[in-house]
């Protein structure tokens, strides 16, 4: 009897949760105030931290920037150049002096794609509110297909005020935690499209590795 009652609750509570992640009427709120706000960016600048935290808790950090416009960005990590121009993505390994040249889609990162860092949420998810305070707010995002996904959850947290992202966390199936935290953000500035290009004349003696 107690079996059946402790699969009575555990099935009464996941289809709970699964009705709250689809229909949240809270969450919705917050993530199309954010969606209307992000649509008023032609351009996105950003500085952010990554931090991995690992099973163990042990964690790595490494600062990034990040330019964005349209499908086309420039991210900037630790040894990497990355640039997109919405057809053709060039990772410059620095050390190395070596790039290597893939199609976008090619390319695509299941993970975190990002050109989409600040309007992931758009498609794709489910959603459920999960806490707010006086200046942000949390939203959890669950993948539609998590079977093509690495990760499981997103994690959102929002500046009440100015309906921006603060960070981006993603729980990930092999249990560790990355956690993008937005450090400085700028939007509408002048960009350039030749930002997103990768000029090889600019680099003497650098190895290409054209995968296309």
């Amino acid at each position: 009897m107690f079996a059946k009652k402790s699969t009575f609750i555990v099935l009464l509570t996941l289809g709970y949760l699964t009705s709250v992640a689809q229909n949240d009427p809270k969450a919705k709120k917050i993530l199309d105030e954010l969606g209307t706000k992000t649509k008023t960016y032609t351009t996105i600048k950003a500085e952010f931290t990554k931090t991995l935290e690992k099973k163990d808790k042990s964690k790595t950090t490494e600062d990034s920037k990040i330019e964005t416009k349209g499908n086309k960005y420039k991210l900037v990590i630790t040894g990497h150049e990355i640039y997109c121009d919405g057809k053709t993505v060039w990772d410059f390994v620095k050390e190395a002096n070596e790039v290597i040249v893939k199609d976008m889609e090619a390319a695509g990162d299941d993970a975190l794609n990002p050109s989409t860092i600040f309007t992931m949420y758009e498609k794709g998810f489910k959603y459920k509110f999960d806490e707010e305070d006086a200046l942000t707010q949390t939203v959890s995002l669950f993948p539609e297909n998590p079977d093509k996904k690495k990760f499981h959850t997103v994690k959102l947290n929002i500046d009440k005020a100015k309906k921006q992202i603060l960070s981006v966390k993603l729980m990930m199936k092999d249990g560790t935690i990355q956690t993008f935290t937005i450090k400085t953000f700028v939007g509408n500035g002048d960009i350039p499209d030749t930002n997103f290009t990768f000029n090889t004349k600019a680099h003497p003696g650098i190895s290409v590795e054209d995968l296309r």
